[in-house]
């Protein structure tokens, strides 16, 4: 199989990482087939945004199909940027007490040391930035609505 350079950066050092499309292997089986999984079946997670949507109340998983939670009326998914400390999924869920409900979330923006307390809720456009060297904390039970969140003050 072809090997795929795929050049990083992994804690400042460059590095490459070799890949092969486990997909390309089809080729070396004879009366070998394809079968097309529709999207509904399962929910790519790449990244831990994508883990932050799976995790939610946006969706459950119902003999064996990931089933939207009818409550949302947005056919499309909340846009999720999450900072870089989010990025390791260990750090990604030490910073949830509980996942966030979000099923009436259009965008949500995190950035900076933000630690979420549980049964928070978010809904509408969100963003919560925290000023550096500061930790800033959403509240148990907090629903935040449309808003931009900077420092407690905010809250």
């Amino acid at each position: 199989m072809e090997i795929i350079p795929n050049p990083k950066e992994v804690d400042g050092v460059k590095v490459l990482q070799l890949e092969t499309a486990a997909g390309a292997a089809i080729r070396f089986f004879e009366n070998a087939i394809g079968v097309n999984v529709p999207r509904s079946r399962f929910l790519p997670v790449k990244a831990t945004s994508d883990l932050l949507l799976v995790q939610s109340d946006l969706y459950t998983l119902v003999d064996g199909f990931v089933t939207r939670n009818k409550a949302r009326s947005n056919p499309t998914n909340p846009a999720i940027e999450l900072g870089p400390e989010f990025k390791k999924v260990a750090s990604f869920l030490s910073r949830f007490k509980s996942i966030p409900s979000i099923v009436e979330l259009d965008s949500l923006k995190v950035s900076g040391d933000v630690w979420f307390g549980s049964g928070v809720v978010l809904k509408g456009k969100v963003s919560v930035k925290a000023n550096s060297g500061t930790k800033l904390e959403i509240p148990d039970n907090a629903v935040v609505k449309a808003k931009d969140i900077n420092g407690p003050e905010d809250l």
